[in-house]
């Protein structure tokens, strides 16, 4: 058994989801917050819990919050309808928590795009906070790119979960279009406002990160796409920005 409360959020995630289950199936826990799902989303996830709650979308750090609210466990972990827990990872996981005194650990991501495996480009190891003390950690509240927040200190993990984001450009353009939505208000709550500079240098400050100094272009095609559709939503995030200081 993986000894840990598995958290997920979910909106109409039927293609997704039961793959993300089925690999966290022997988990002592798993909790699913759904969002009133209109598809399979909420029958599948009764498959494999019988914790399945439904609220109305509250944004991605309030949801996930109210999630890891109600695990029972000592340890919970988050994960997305779109990764996948491999079993090197389950026995991973279960071999540090038994005899840790750290509080959490952050995972190492392998991040799939249209199908490929990327490499580069920031998208690996791309290590992000998802094993933490429910006692010790919290989600921050922010509009979006959410993170765990906790008391203490952390360490790596080594074994990847498995993200199969985006499986397309205009999957990536669409979610990406309400991303920057809510990155404007982000901005605009942090700092109240967006140079003019920050429409032309930050972008184009992405793209070279990304391209070059993240050897985003040994990933060929994709990363050159990958590279130009996020210098397109950083340049999209600051024009928002300033269009709502208007």
């Amino acid at each position: 058994m993986l000894p840990v409360s598995v958290v997920i959020v979910t909106k109409n995630e039927e293609h997704n989801i039961g793959d993300a289950l089925k690999s966290v199936s022997d988990a002592q826990e798993i909790i699913v917050i759904d969002s009133f799902s209109t598809d399979r989303t909420v029958g599948i996830c009764r498959k494999y819990t019988d914790k399945v709650f439904q609220q109305e979308w509250q944004g991605f750090a309030r949801q996930k919050q109210s999630a890891v609210d109600r695990a029972n466990g000592t340890w919970v972990m988050i994960l997305d309808a779109d990764e996948r827990v491999t079993p090197e990872l389950k026995a991973e996981i279960s071999a540090v928590i038994a005899n840790t005194a750290l509080n959490g650990f952050f995972v190492p991501r392998e991040n799939y795009f249209s199908g490929r495996r990327i490499r580069h480009g920031g998208w690996w190891p791309d290590h992000t906070l998802r094993l933490f003390r429910k006692d010790k950690g919290r989600l921050e509240h922010r509009e979006v790119h959410e993170k765990v927040v906790i008391d203490g200190q952390a360490g790596y993990l080594k074994n990847p979960l498995k993200h199969y984001t985006y499986n397309s450009v205009q999957d990536f353009i669409e979610r990406n279009d309400r991303y920057s939505d809510l990155a404007a208000r982000e901005i605009l709550k942090k700092s109240g406002r967006a140079g003019l500079l920050s429409l032309t240098l930050k972008p184009l400050a992405t793209f070279i990160k990304m391209y070059i100094l993240k050897l985003g272009l040994l990933d060929g095609t994709k990363g050159l796409m990958l590279a130009l559709l996020y210098t397109r939503y950083t340049f999209l995030k600051y024009a928002k920005t300033r269009r709502k200081e208007l």
